[in-house]
């Protein structure tokens, strides 16, 4: 807009005082009362204003009622081109919408549930790409691309779907910071029970195969440990229990029943003696 135009609309009286045309048109769509005050008026171009009301709707706190009034050249007649209702700096606004296929998460797909794949889904790439060359530190995922070729699949995962799984997988519960690895005595990498991945993932992770692990049959990375690590130490062998050891220095042993003795024995003696002496 070039000064003089915005010098001329800014004058235009006949706009600028059709606040009531504006607030009636603004009634009509509303209900009725929830129309307020009127806000002010702003020029929108050469013989374009648009007046703005209150909301007084509870279920629109912050909104406003935004009303646009022209006018022929020339003309004092003026003309509603649309009343709607717009959201202020301080409105109350709903989420903004995300499609169904980025509000799933992991965990969401239940029995019976399609997942339908985007045909440009950057996660895979066709089965005969290969990307990268001979010595990259990724020709695992190579071969394994171009080996897929004419075998029934036709997308493989991409780098990017690669790179997505890592990270996800290196983070969630059977990554080096989970509570149990934090406690265990030692790392997967050293754990007969890890099955390493094939191609490059092998770098990182395996799947376990210990059936005691909370990690059975899911894929760890070579950081993470549990307790049922296979070269936890054995427990020590049970101690051999001895029998009880009687003090007789400090007490005399009494038998409860009489006791036979040979002639001539000691204890025979004893009990002579105490016989004279009562």
């Amino acid at each position: 807009m070039t000064t003089t135009t915005a010098r001329r609309a800014t004058s235009d009286a006949v706009l600028s005082a059709a606040a009531d045309v504006a607030r009636a048109a603004a009634e009509e769509v509303a209900a009725p009362g929830r129309v307020g005050d009127h806000l002010g008026a702003e020029v929108e171009g050469e013989r374009l204003v648009t007046h703005r009301f209150a909301c007084l709707d509870k279920a629109y706190t912050g909104w406003h009622w935004a009303v646009t009034v022209t006018r022929v050249p020339r003309g004092k007649a003026v003309t509603v081109c649309e009343a709607v209702l717009l959201p202020g700096a301080d409105a109350l606004l709903a989420k903004d919408w995300v499609p169904w296929s980025e509000r799933l998460a992991p965990g969401d797909l239940g029995v019976g549930d399609l997942l339908p794949t985007a045909a440009d889904d950057d996660r895979l790439e066709p089965g005969y790409t290969a990307t990268g060359e001979a010595d990259d530190l990724d020709s695992d995922a190579d071969r394994v691309a171009v080996w897929e070729l004419g075998l029934g699949r036709a997308r493989v995962l991409s780098p990017v779907g690669r790179d997505d799984a890592v990270d996800r997988w290196y983070s969630g519960d059977n990554g080096p910071a989970a509570p149990i690895a934090e406690a265990a005595p030692a790392h997967c990498s050293t754990c007969g029970f890890v099955v390493p991945l094939g191609g490059s993932l092998r770098r990182i992770f395996g799947v376990c195969a210990n059936a005691f692990s909370p990690s059975d049959g899911r894929v760890v990375s070579y950081d993470h440990g549990c307790g049922a690590h296979s070269e936890v130490a054995v427990l020590p062998a049970p101690v051999e229990v001895t029998p009880p050891l009687v003090d007789e220095v400090s007490y005399d042993v009494i038998a409860l029943h009489p006791v036979a003795h040979t002639p001539g024995s000691v204890d025979e003696a004893a009990e002579a003696e105490d016989l004279g002496h009562s």
